[in-house]
């Protein structure tokens, strides 16, 4: 089996980097992945960058030179909703992108680009398997919509805009959904975890910087212990 996982910045992929041993480097697009090769698997790990240009590129890159049999995904996200706090994690359903608006160009919704679905929706059995283990390890996880921009999320104003269009969205990032565009092409299951490292609102840009490293490792963390369980037998793969 051929696993990636991407992240978009360093300081959410230190985790991962001290876990795993043996890798090789290789380069998809701009992106550097370090590869590990155990006896029946082949994990591909790499920083796509920030921002949806960036992590369609880069995923695109690896996709269509590797058969990926997983994408995993994980990182940062700031928090919608008055009950989605610092340090939670969410399980992505969905992602749409908040600032793409196309309703004056025909029949769509917010959120959707022209000829893409209104939501990429990741349902799987890989998703449910993952979701299994996060209940089997009494691991507490919010599920739902997360909306993909390419701006960083820092006042309520900008907050009371995404919430007027999506009400139910439970966070914000920068990447999303563009990994999910690319998967959804590509037909490749995609988990993703992120983990909120700030509010979304005028304190973001203070937070941010704290809060990243913490709940990038936490999220980290939890995908490295669902993968040693499931690659049980392929021990060469981990440090």
């Amino acid at each position: 089996m051929k696993i990636a996982i991407i992240v978009p910045m360093e300081i959410e992929a230190t985790y991962y980097q001290k876990y795993f041993h043996s890798g090789t480097k290789e380069v998809f697009g701009s992106c550097v992945f370090e590869h590990f090769s155990g006896t029946k698997n082949d994990i591909y790990i790499g920083l796509s960058g920030i921002g949806k240009v960036q992590a369609a590129m880069n995923l695109t890159s690896l996709l269509s030179q590797i058969k990926i049999d997983l994408v995993l995904m994980t990182g940062t996200a700031g928090s919608l909703q008055t009950f989605v706090h610092r340090s939670d994690l969410i399980l992505a359903d969905s992602f749409s992108y908040h600032d793409a608006h196309n309703t004056l160009a025909g029949n769509y919704v917010e959120g959707q680009i022209p000829g893409e679905p209104a939501e990429f929706r990741l349902e799987s059995p890989a998703k449910t398997a993952f979701a299994d283990f996060l209940q089997a390890e009494n691991i507490k996880v919010q599920t739902g919509l997360i909306v993909t921009g390419d701006s960083f999320i820092g006042s309520d104003e900008q907050k009371a805009i995404i919430k007027t269009n999506f009400p139910d969205a439970l966070g914000v990032e920068m990447e999303g959904a563009a990994f999910a565009q690319v998967v959804d092409h590509f037909r490749t299951p995609l988990i993703a975890l992120r983990a909120i490292s700030d509010n979304g609102d005028q304190e973001a840009d203070g937070d941010f910087d704290h809060f990243a490293q913490e709940v990038g490792a936490k999220a980290a963390k939890l995908i490295c212990k669902y993968l040693k369980k499931m690659m049980k037998n392929d021990a060469s793969l981990f440090g």
